[in-house]
């Protein structure tokens, strides 16, 4: 559930950022070294969120296979596989696994 609040708290402040830009500046355009800050801010913070949640508190909840199915998409969406394909792969590699090792 702790998981679920801090999901819901980022989206906020993340529409915060998006809402406040243009009441705060109007027409005039951000540094683009404040924008490349802002477009790097929620993919930084969702992998913070991924890893924290596929790793556990201490790193004490690992779990491969789940780790394997992330590294799939990783190198299958480098390869320009469109994303839901590579999504599947992971998928069906975690699945796979588990199947095999348990």
């Amino acid at each position: 559930m702790t998981l679920w609040i801090a999901i819901v708290a980022v989206a906020a402040v993340s529409i915060g950022f998006k809402a406040a830009g243009p009441v705060l500046l109007g027409d005039r355009e951000l540094p683009p070294r404040l924008a490349g800050v802002i477009a790097l801010l929620a993919p930084a913070l969702l992998a913070g969120l991924v890893l924290t949640d596929v790793t556990g508190p201490a790193w004490s909840g690992v779990d491969w296979t789940l780790c394997a199915g992330l590294a799939a998409i990783a190198v299958t969406y480098v390869l320009r596989v469109p994303v839901l394909a590579a999504i599947l792969c992971g998928v069906v590699v975690t699945a796979a696994l588990r199947f095999l090792l348990l």
